[in-house]
Formats: structure tokens, C-alpha cells, sequence
């Protein structure tokens, strides 16, 4: 078994070592440009591992984001809706006492390390399996595409995401060192260079499939999210065809399941103000702002111009837009 996985990692290696790379926003100091998206070199076996040995089932629900566009907050509202059965009481709920993270495991990340434990662990998980991911759409294991598996994807305005990634990934000690300037790391992120970018084709992959499979993927806007919680909630809970309540209730549990999941309540627990996620970022990193516009006071008039006509220009025709809240 040691002489198979020493082969595996040295094919690894080469691999990684012909693949392009650039500096970007992302886990360590290098991106590689693999099937056609930038990934991190210290996820990349990770990946190589999900994508070969990952097996879907028809009850697993994923939730999907590009890095920074509210993937902690929909953790945490999609783990309280699967296991609304198993944790009806919101007084002693693990999301009081764990990370969403810690709760909602990215295959990708996890299978990086401690390989043959880890692919173990998820198959004996509890049934429905509650994962996340990264990955673009064409780069998801083909067992999750195929199976009649759930996808809830979360997108967020280009601007606020790229700010929220400047914030994010500048802080880590990981990075640190490396550190793009802010001037920098937005030439990279214009021309789609940050971890499993480029952004416009992360987003476009999941919306063009959320159309053509509505069943298989449901699309949501942090915006949207922000403005009109209950709403899109309850798309959620529709489309998990979790039973919550019956009639009247639903919107009462609904608004219990948000405001157990603010933003401003998370933040402020105490197991998410120290401490890390699996050696990678500090918990309290996590929770920053949130806010909807908060980029206006980053971008300079050309960058503002610059960006706008950029997502003009990718997103145009695909029938995906976004508001700019300035």
C-alpha cells in the first residue's frame, strides 16, 4: 500500500510540476492552472483524490461557492435544514459549539491528508451527507454529476468577493510572506487568477447547470440572501425536500433556522473567536463584516471601471447579473 501511495505522489508531483502557475489569491504561494481552473498546490492532491475516489449518493447534498461568497453562512443554514430532524432543539445546537466548517467538510481539502482515514470516515458519515466544495462544476467527481444528488451554490458581487479575499487570504501566516499587493492581487483576480477561478467561469458553470437541471441545482445570490432571508430559505428547504413543519409554523421555524444562523450570532460565540480550521485560518477570520457594498471603500474610479466592464463582458448574454451596491 506505502509503494502504491509513494507511486501516486510522485505522479502527483510531475504533474503539478508541468502544470502553469502564478502567484494569486489562495492557499500557499502558488496556483496551478489544472483543467482549465486555478488550484491551490496545496490542495491539489486533495483534489486528484476527490475527483478518483469520491462516490456520490443519490441522498448527499453539496454546497458549492467560489472562496469568499458567503460559503460559511450557507454551511451553516444548510447543516440546520439536513439535520432539522437530529437537532430539532436550537438551545443545544452544534452550531453553538462547533465552526460550520468544522461541521461541513470540503472532500477536496480533507483528502489532501490521512487519505485512506479520510475516505473511510466519509462513507460511514451519517446519511444525508452534508459536503462541500470548491471545485468548478466540470471538475466535480463524475459520480456527483451522474447520482441525483443535491447542489446548492452560493455567488456573491464580484467586487465584495474580491475584497473579502484581499481581506482573507492577506491575513493568513500561510501567505503572509507572499503576500500580493493590493494593486497586485487585483490584476490577478481581473484576469481569473485566484484559487478555483477564474470566478466568471465558477459562477457560470453552476448557473448554466442550475437552469438546464433545476432539480440538481439550486442558485442563490448572497444579496438576495441578505434581503430577503426567509424567502430563499425556504427555496432551500423546498428544494432539499426537507420536511420542516407543516403549514402555518414553517415560517416560524424558518426565521428560528436564520437567526440561528446571523452572521452577528456566530461571530460572536465564543468558539469562533480563537482557534483554527484544520491548520489553514483562524476561526474568527471567518466572520468579518458581511455586508453587502462594503467594497466602495477599496476600489479606486478606474479599478471600479475596470471590473464592471470585466463582468459585463464575461457574464453578458447568460442572462447572471449583479447589482452594485455603492
Amino acid at each position: 500500500m506505502a509503494l502504491a501511495s509513494d507511486k501516486q505522489a510522485n505522479e502527483e508531483n510531475e504533474l503539478l510540476l508541468s502544470l502553469p502557475k502564478e502567484r494569486g489569491l489562495g492557499a500557499g504561494p502558488y496556483l496551478h492552472l489544472f483543467q482549465d481552473f486555478w488550484c491551490p498546490s496545496f490542495y491539489f492532491p486533495g483534489v486528484n483524490n476527490f475527483q478518483k475516489h469520491f462516490h456520490a449518493k443519490d441522498s448527499d447534498v453539496f454546497v458549492a461557492s467560489f472562496p469568499k461568497s458567503g460559503t460559511t453562512w450557507l454551511k451553516a443554514l444548510t447543516f440546520v435544514i439536513v439535520n432539522h430532524q437530529r437537532f430539532s432543539s436550537f438551545d443545544h445546537h452544534p452550531l453553538l459549539s462547533s465552526n460550520p466548517h468544522e461541521l461541513v467538510s470540503f472532500p477536496e481539502f480533507i483528502l489532501s491528508h490521512d487519505f485512506d482515514d479520510q475516505i473511510l470516515s466519509l462513507s460511514n458519515m451519517t446519511e444525508p451527507r452534508l459536503l462541500a466544495t470548491h471545485l468548478p462544476f466540470p471538475s466535480l467527481p463524475k459520480s456527483i454529476a451522474k447520482s441525483n444528488c443535491k447542489i446548492i451554490y452560493i455567488c456573491r458581487n464580484p467586487f465584495d468577493t474580491f475584497v473579502s479575499a484581499w481581506e482573507f487570504f492577506t491575513k493568513k501566516s500561510s501567505v503572509s510572506s507572499h503576500a500580493l499587493t493590493f494593486e497586485e492581487a487585483f490584476e490577478k483576480y481581473c484576469n481569473g487568477i485566484m484559487g478555483f477561478g477564474p470566478w466568471w467561469s465558477h459562477m457560470l458553470g453552476y448557473w448554466n447547470e442550475s437552469i438546464t437541471r433545476p432539480n440538481k441545482v439550486l442558485f442563490l445570490k448572497y444579496e438576495d440572501l441578505k434581503e430577503d432571508a426567509v424567502f430563499h430559505v425556504k427555496r432551500m428547504v423546498e428544494f432539499l425536500d426537507i420536511p420542516i413543519t407543516q403549514g402555518e409554523e414553517t415560517t416560524a421555524v424558518i426565521e428560528n433556522i436564520i437567526n440561528l444562523c446571523r452572521f452577528e450570532k456566530m461571530k460572536d460565540l465564543e468558539v469562533n473567536k480563537s482557534g483554527e480550521i484544520d491548520n489553514i485560518a483562524e476561526k474568527k477570520n471567518f466572520f468579518r463584516k458581511g455586508k453587502i457594498g462594503d467594497w466602495i471603500n477599496y476600489f479606486s474610479p478606474s479599478m471600479i471601471e475596470k471590473l464592471s466592464k470585466i463582468i459585463e463582458e464575461k457574464l453578458s448574454g447568460s442572462g447572471l447579473s449583479f447589482k452594485l451596491h455603492s
